[in-house]
């Protein structure tokens, strides 16, 4: 890449090269697990929350991309809506993330580690 920012290179032939940001693995994993059942919101700093809560969604908070050999490892910290099975929600978000990862970027996911950053009582089940 020709910025600063780091990126995972997919593939390379005689028309180019094709690279993805980091930062578009982490929305990836992020909207990924936001759509099961379950998870309330991705957990983030206080800043991120601040960021949020004045409308300028960011959907990579709560998630840390790492790659090593060609390939992805996850981190993510959620909040989960009271009442939810907490090993039944994170097998997946597990199952979810991985498989939107590899499907949109042809990368390979090694580990998709979960953190239950707090339970949300306000969204119940």
């Amino acid at each position: 890449m020709t910025d600063d920012r780091k990126g995972y290179k997919i593939r390379e032939d005689n028309l180019g090269e094709i690279q993805i940001a980091d930062e578009v693995v982490a929305i990836i994993a992020g909207l990924a697990a936001t759509e099961v059942e379950g998870v309330s919101s991705m957990a983030g700093n206080i800043t991120n929350d601040l960021v949020s809560r004045l409308g300028m969604k960011n959907l990579s908070k709560g998630v840390r991309i790492s790659m090593n050999s060609n390939v992805v490892s996850v981190d993510l910290a959620i909040n989960i809506a009271y009442g939810y099975e907490i090993p039944v929600v994170s097998e997946k978000v597990q199952d979810r993330v991985k498989t939107a990862i590899e499907n949109m970027t042809g990368l390979e996911v090694d580990k998709v580690n979960i953190r239950i950053a707090q339970v949300d009582m306000k969204a119940e089940k």
